[in-house]
């Protein structure tokens, strides 16, 4: 069995803290940033699964903005186009979590090869990666719009492995998302949970990942466990 994992991570959550958008909600909406925060990250994801099962694919930049456009109208706060913009611009600036770069370039020196996977479209994910600094410790980004469908379908799943030819017992998804993990299982690739919550629940779908870690430094350490 290849020693070497072809490994395809998460981005928001995972490699990038999307907390850091409180700061710039602070600034426009007060004391209600938290919430509103919340609010504008389930819906987005919400979309991007609708909009998947729908068959009615807009990338995930459309479903970010039209779930903001939502959070506005429920929190009635007026915003100018050019404001939008700004915010959703911020995106492209969130910090990488603290183990990260680090636990990347333990992963890359055990052979392993690296990919952000995400929901969002490639090229403002890799300003994103670029940015953060976690673009050079990555072999390639790879984004479900080349496909027009969005996770958890399995043919996103699939697609991460035709692009980077590699077989299921060698493929993994990692994920802080446990629906991510769970779609990923499911089509039939490895998986680890990135468990950056102690809080959090995983599904109980009677579908469980490979590994559950709290970060990529730990994570590094079990899949050199698993090879030794």
């Amino acid at each position: 069995m290849n020693m070497h994992k072809m490994i395809g991570f998460d981005v928001y959550g995972t490699l990038v803290d999307p907390v850091d958008m409180g700061q710039h909600l602070q600034e426009l909406i007060g004391d209600k940033a938290q919430e509103f925060g919340q609010l504008w990250h389930d819906k987005k994801v919400e979309y991007a699964f609708r909009r998947g099962l729908m068959q009615q694919y807009e990338d995930f930049g459309v479903c970010t903005h039209q779930a903001l456009q939502y959070c506005l109208s429920v929190f009635n706060v007026t915003l100018s186009a050019r404001a939008q913009q700004e915010l959703l611009a911020k995106f492209s600036q969130l910090t990488a979590f603290e183990d990260v770069i680090p636990g990347l370039a333990l992963l890359r020196n055990q052979g392993h090869t690296l990919a952000a996977f995400s929901n969002g479209p490639e090229v403002a994910v890799r300003t994103l990666m670029q940015n953060s600094g976690v673009l050079p410790q990555l072999h390639d980004v790879i984004s479900v719009d080349d496909i027009h469908t969005f996770k958890p379908d399995p043919a996103v799943y699939h697609y991460l492995m035709t692009r980077t030819q590699s077989e299921p017992h060698h493929c993994w998804m990692v994920s802080s998302n446990p629906w991510d993990v769970i779609g990923a299982k499911a089509a039939g690739l490895k998986t680890a949970w990135i468990q950056r919550d102690s809080k959090k629940v995983f599904d109980p779908w009677g579908i469980e990942p490979d590994l559950t870690v709290t970060n990529l430094i730990e994570l590094s350490e079990q899949l050199d466990a698993i090879n030794n």
